[in-house]
């Protein structure tokens, strides 16, 4: 049987060496590249394809996170992390384990293990926007999105409104529009519910980038967007205006 793929994806030189030193006497695996932060990490992952990563959360440039939301099918998972037990204990039903540093061999081959079952059963892709949205103390300050090999990091600041488009949601900015393989539920979840409101079930809009709001039927009014585009605002969504405002 052919050895296991492994990356490592960790911006600590340190941890990076311990878990290869680990792995060196584990014959089911093989380390096959490893990567100082999240950019470099996913040109691994695209090259590769590996079985398993072992991968840190807070990255610069990229978060560990944010990695996982720009895999389409993510391998099997072994975070690999500083934060405390209280912050993990949201990760445990997601990852296949997950390593608080400093950790000894044991506790390593334990997380091996728990892996090898992972991988030997068909891939089950990992809980991302669960995991997000367990990990995120406040709401995020940026999105982000891959069109093809380009990376775009948006500031949550920048966006005036999302759109729901099929299985993606469109994120529209004065600069353009992006897609992002998310749900219009997860991106309502992470973003800041004081300046951002669902309005609909395929809208988002940023609240500051409204300019009036007109009745549009029975149960619905039409935002009129500082950029001139207009959206339907549900009578659930209206509701969730008002309270906010004040109105």
């Amino acid at each position: 049987m052919c050895a296991y793929k492994v990356i490592i994806i960790d911006d600590e030189p340190p941890a990076r060496e311990v878990i290869k030193h680990f792995l060196k006497e584990q014959e089911d695996f093989e380390l096959v590249g490893e990567a100082e932060n999240g950019f470099d990490g996913l040109k691994l992952i695209q090259s590769h394809n590996p079985d398993l990563i072992f991968l840190d959360i807070q990255m610069p440039k990229l978060t560990g996170f944010e990695l996982l939301e720009l895999i389409d099918q993510p391998p099997t998972i072994i975070f690999s992390t500083a934060y405390d037990q209280y912050a993990l204990k949201a990760f445990e039903s997601h990852a296949a384990d997950y390593l608080l540093k400093p950790y000894n061999r044991a506790r390593f081959e334990e997380g091996l293990s728990k892996a090898k079952t992972l991988i030997r059963k068909t891939t089950v892709p990992i809980a991302t926007e669960a995991l997000v949205q367990d990990y995120l103390q406040e709401p995020t300050h940026r999105l982000v999105v891959k069109d093809g090999a380009k990376i775009d990091i948006i500031p949550a600041d920048d966006v005036i409104r999302i759109a729901a488009q099929d299985d993606y949601s469109e994120i529209i900015t004065a600069k353009g529009k992006h897609l992002k393989k998310q749900t219009m539920k997860h991106l309502e979840q992470v973003l800041d519910p004081k300046k951002f409101v669902r309005v609909h079930r395929s809208s988002i809009v940023q609240v500051s980038q409204i300019a009036k709001i007109d009745k549009y039927g029975k149960e619905t009014h039409l935002a009129q967007l500082k950029n001139g585009d207009e959206v339907v605002v549900s009578a659930t969504g209206y509701a969730k205006l008002k309270e906010l405002l004040g109105w």
